[in-house]
């Protein structure tokens, strides 16, 4: 008897609903491929490139759309004997300034064997270091950095990198950097000189409306699920649920896909929007868990902290009670604490992660402050937050506030 037996009753080819799927053309952002492709002439035209700069949510096709140029520019540009294109792509999320970029980019240049260390180094040495490494490739190089806002403010290489040629550090090759962000405000916390840079061409993907996102679920669906298996109801629910949280494709294809999986492992024949609702939870708890995990104790506490004040019912919460609160969490548990400005990074971090949302407040004289809420149920934040932190009790008395004031 076999243990494992092939399941094909819905699915007809999974992998389109996966990330790492290459569809054959990029629907729903024509605007955004047009002016990319713009300022992305100067490499045919076998001018030095512009350094261009993405930014938007994550899932709404800022990498989806560079691969898919980058390997049209690559086929276009072999028919000129005068353009000799080198594409280097590099994610930047695991690292955290200039050296370590540099470092990364020098070993993806080099062959195996010849990688230099991650340490030890002065920062500008590595930077020759890459400089040769650049030019022993020569002609026109596209530096693809993925999640660029990982390095913070050690951007030294960003302004660097755009003057090298200038300054005599580059001699064969003329190089480009793309630089993709999921942080809007990344941009303005660049050094001024390397916004002069680096953002020579910008590009924004705002996110996509639920219609945008039922015709990409369409097509997908078309090629991933097996014919009389689904209607159109589930394409819409999964887009609109998508819509209504971050606009992300990627969010609606997960959707879709894991509602897929549980109708095929329950043994219905069909997708329906109950299999779609369930899936929905299972990736909010699964979103909320894995952001919790990437925090500091301090980053756990400081959402703890929104927490408490919510399950009060009294959210927006003002980031200065935020912090008095965080303060009492501490001095209750013995943690030393950290200062108000440091509590508010990891507040920005939370709101990265979807686990927060803020918005600013302008109250004229009495200066601006930010207000932050939950982005995610009251009920799934408490239950990952619990998984981390030895605060049974406090957990405890927190459902019991929740339930007295109703919150969800």
């Amino acid at each position: 008897m076999r243990r494992f037996e092939r399941k094909r009753a819905i699915f007809a080819n999974k992998d389109a609903l996966r990330e790492s799927y290459q569809p054959d053309s990029i629907e729903e952002r024509d605007e955004e491929i047009e002016a990319y492709m713009d300022a992305l002439q100067p490499v045919v035209d076998g001018w030095e490139p512009n350094n261009v700069f993405l930014y938007g949510n994550t899932g709404v096709g800022k990498t989806a759309v560079t691969e898919y140029l980058l390997s049209l520019l690559q086929d276009d540009v072999e028919e000129y004997d005068d353009v000799d294109l080198s594409v280097v792509s590099l994610n930047c999320k695991p690292l955290s300034s200039s050296y370590q970029v540099a470092v990364e980019l020098v070993n993806e240049l080099r062959p195996d064997g010849g990688e230099i260390s991650t340490t030890g180094y002065p920062q500008q040495t590595v930077f020759n270091k890459l400089y040769e490494e650049l030019d022993e490739v020569g002609g026109t190089i596209l530096l693809v950095l993925d999640e660029i806002d990982a390095i913070g403010d050690r951007d030294e290489l960003l302004y660097e990198l755009p003057r090298a040629r200038s300054k005599g550090d580059l001699e064969d090759a003329k190089v480009g950097i793309i630089g993709i962000s999921n942080d809007f405000k990344f941009r303005d916390q660049l050094d001024p000189r390397v916004q002069d840079t680096l953002c020579e061409r910008e590009l924004q993907f705002p996110p996509y409306n639920a219609q945008e996102l039922t015709n990409i679920l369409s097509s997908r669906a078309e090629i991933a699920l097996r014919e009389d298996t689904y209607d159109e109801a589930v394409v819409r629910l999964c887009a609109a649920l998508a819509a209504k949280d971050r606009g992300s494709a990627r969010q609606a294809l997960d959707l879709l896909l894991l509602a897929a999986e549980q109708a095929e492992n329950g043994d219905d024949d069909r997708v329906s929007e109950r299999h779609v609702e369930a899936a929905r939870h299972e990736l909010e708890r699964e979103r909320v868990e894995e952001g919790i995990r990437q925090l500091t104790q301090h980053g756990h506490l400081a959402l703890l902290a929104v927490v408490s004040i919510a399950a009060e019912g009294d959210t927006p919460g003002r980031s200065r009670a935020i912090y008095d609160r965080y303060l009492d969490i501490c001095d209750g548990y013995g943690v030393d604490s950290l200062a108000q400005r440091s509590v508010h990074n990891h507040l920005s971090d939370l709101r990265m992660l979807g686990i927060l949302t803020a918005r600013e407040n302008r109250s004229g004289s009495r200066g601006n402050f930010y207000s932050y809420e939950l982005d995610v149920p009251l009920e799934s934040a408490l239950t990952a937050l619990e998984d981390e932190l030895d605060m049974q009790q406090r957990f405890s008395d927190l459902r019991t506030v929740a339930t007295m004031n109703e919150v969800r």
